[in-house]
């Protein structure tokens, strides 16, 4: 039976306001424990915005928003001291903004996040796969993909943690 290295996780997802991470900068963060305890984030951010993120993330966020540093201290206290693994699907992105946010020294969290996309390369399966309602692996596993809203970091996120856990309970069936 497959099974992680470790338990020590919170899965996360962050909307940004572009792809070149030399221009962009993090608008929200979602992180959820696998004991389902939540946090979800909406960041100041007064700069500019790349297209397509003016017309699909901008309308997603609605809630109030929090500075940089109030940001950093809420995450703080949500990670606690266990020093988890944060796992994303695709990390590239994600792991560049939260590194933006706190920096390179003084993480919450270890610093080599987790990449649910390679994960299922890795397994033999196609990570394009993850999140496509026409999918094998969405059929396989059993994941109602209408229940989550697209590009939003909570929801993201929440996707992002069912998928991992039915992936680990199934993984022998998958192939």
């Amino acid at each position: 039976m497959l099974k992680p290295y470790s338990d020590n996780i919170i899965f996360f997802d962050t909307e940004f306001s572009d792809l070149d991470p030399y221009k962009g900068e993090i608008l929200s963060v979602g992180m959820i424990k696998p004991t389902g305890e939540e946090l979800y984030l909406e960041l100041e951010h007064d700069g500019n915005v790349s297209d397509w993120v003016r017309d699909n993330i901008l309308p997603t966020l609605t809630q109030n928003k929090v500075s940089r540093e109030e940001a950093k201290e809420k995450i703080r206290e949500f990670i606690g001291s266990s020093f988890p693994y944060l796992v994303s699907y695709v990390n590239q992105f994600d792991a560049v903004y939260f590194y933006k946010l706190f920096g390179t020294e003084n993480q919450p969290a270890y610093y080599i996040p987790i990449d649910f996309a390679s994960i299922l390369f890795g397994s033999g399966i196609d990570p394009r796969d993850y999140g496509n309602r026409y999918s094998r692996l969405v059929n396989k596993l059993d994941i109602d993909l209408s229940k989550y809203k697209k590009h939003h970091a909570l929801q993201d996120a929440k996707l992002l943690k069912e998928m991992y856990s039915r992936f680990f309970e199934r993984a022998d069936q998958l192939n």
